[in-house]
């Protein structure tokens, strides 16, 4: 999870570092011409939640994003962890959620580019916290939803015997 989460996290520094200085606030780039209707580099700042939502209420993010990284370190070792789909969900919203209170912490609001034209501007640090929560989600579906071990029936085994009465009395 750590690892995935470090991975993450260095991803959406890096990619977020060469918007930075790469572009002006507002600018756009079309790293793939052809595609510059479907998809482009635009830089965006944003003080709210991922995809633009809740602007100017980035203090509330901050705690929120601290609570979400405490409760999944807190809570890891007390997950299903024994499969590496939960650890990659994990450290993918562990990461993600680092990744953007970095931002928040060290700039004031989260640095986004990923342009896609039909959806609000993201970062990889946004993809990661969707992507790891779905992952997760579908987990924890699949598991509520397989058959479940059905105890076997030990074979019935008679009562013991009880001491006979009779039916005639004796007066």
């Amino acid at each position: 999870m750590l690892m995935v989460a470090a991975l993450v996290w260095l991803a959406d520094q890096a990619s977020k570092l060469y918007v930075v200085r790469n572009l002006a606030l507002g600018e756009v780039w079309a790293p793939i011409p052809s595609l510059e209707r479907f998809f482009t580099f635009t830089r965006t700042t944003n003080t709210g939640a991922a995809f633009g939502l809740f602007p100017n209420v980035g203090g509330l993010f901050v705690l929120i994003a601290i609570g979400v990284i405490i409760g999944i370190i807190m809570f890891y070792p007390r997950l299903p962890t024994e499969h590496r789909i939960v650890q990659v969900a994990l450290g993918l919203q562990l990461g993600g959620a680092l990744g953007n209170l970095t931002d928040r912490l060290t700039r004031g609001s989260v640095v986004d580019f990923l342009d896609f034209k039909f959806w609000p501007i993201f970062n990889v640090a946004d993809s990661a916290i969707v992507v790891g929560v779905l992952i997760l989600a579908f987990y924890l579906l699949r598991e509520d939803f397989q058959p479940k071990p059905v105890p076997t029936a030990e074979p019935p085994t008679e009562p013991p015997s009880l001491p006979r009465v009779d039916a005639e009395r004796t007066e």
